[in-house]
């Protein structure tokens, strides 16, 4: 019972922001059906996926996972359709397919604060180390990558609804582009190995600035830009834009979403 407890905390925590914003409300309205669906599917096996690394309960198999997953989507569904009827943005005369894009919307960012509850809000005496073993699980390159790919989706997809993504990117020039993506590899780079973040890595006497740059910073980076330029087409923001606004939206959704990467970095 705590761990749904914690997970139905994480989701409301995670998701709070978004169920409070307007231009979510509207993706619920007018985003292509097609869109949605294929949102919701692949939301499924980052959810499995983020559950066999991060839990709220203990798992021994992939079945267990899939089961976390679907456990995390109906707390997020139970909670994103109570608060968006308590808000008074789903009443009674809310067409059925309007509701059901509002909800399902919301239930993505829901259910990774669900399954993330565990590492944000677990015991910090260790306690709770036995009930899940994830906690002891020794992370593998490509499992630090795909949480840092988890962080960036998460930042990400609450901010690309917004106007004020492609309003900065109309804003900039090619010289700001470029000086925000050297600011984005630095900050990654500094909040992990540098400035001495709970949760950070030291880079060792021996090893070059470089190799953690490059083994981690940069291939972060370069998953933060994917999944900025996934989020804004899957959202229809990108539709129609020429390849040059674009490249220039992408730089700007990335910037938030390496942050987020690091963030993912830190704490997971």
């Amino acid at each position: 019972m705590r761990g749904f407890g914690r997970a139905a905390g994480g989701a409301l925590i995670f998701s709070l922001p978004m169920l409070m914003t307007m231009e979510m409300w509207w993706l619920g309205l007018y985003m292509d059906r097609p869109r949605l669906l294929l949102l919701f599917l692949t939301s499924l096996p980052l959810l499995v996926l983020l559950s066999h690394h991060i839990g709220f309960e203990r798992t021994t198999c992939w079945r267990d996972d899939i089961v976390d997953a679907l456990t995390a989507l109906g707390i997020a569904a139970i909670m994103c359709t109570s608060l968006l009827i308590l808000f008074g943005t789903i009443t009674n005369e809310t067409p059925p397919q309007e509701a059901v894009g509002k909800i399902v919307i919301q239930m993505i960012p829901a259910a990774i604060g669900a399954l993330l509850a565990k590492s944000e809000f677990g015991s910090p005496s260790g306690t709770d180390d036995d009930e899940n073993p994830q906690s002891k699980r020794q992370e593998t390159y490509g499992g630090e990558l795909f949480l840092m790919g988890v962080g960036a989706l998460f930042l990400g997809f609450n901010l690309a609804p917004t106007d004020e993504m492609l309003l900065i990117s109309y804003q900039m020039s090619e010289v700001h582009a470029l000086v925000l993506v050297a600011c984005s590899l630095v900050l990654m780079h500094g909040f992990v190995f540098a400035v001495g973040f709970a949760g950070g890595s030291q880079i060792s006497a021996g090893e070059p600035w470089w190799s953690s740059f490059t083994r981690f910073t940069l291939p972060g980076y370069v998953i933060a830009l994917g999944i900025s330029l996934y989020t804004l087409w899957i959202l229809g923001r990108i539709d129609g834009l020429h390849l040059d606004s674009l490249v220039m939206a992408t730089v700007v959704l990335g910037f938030p979403s390496a942050i987020g990467a690091a963030a993912a970095r830190l704490i997971l």
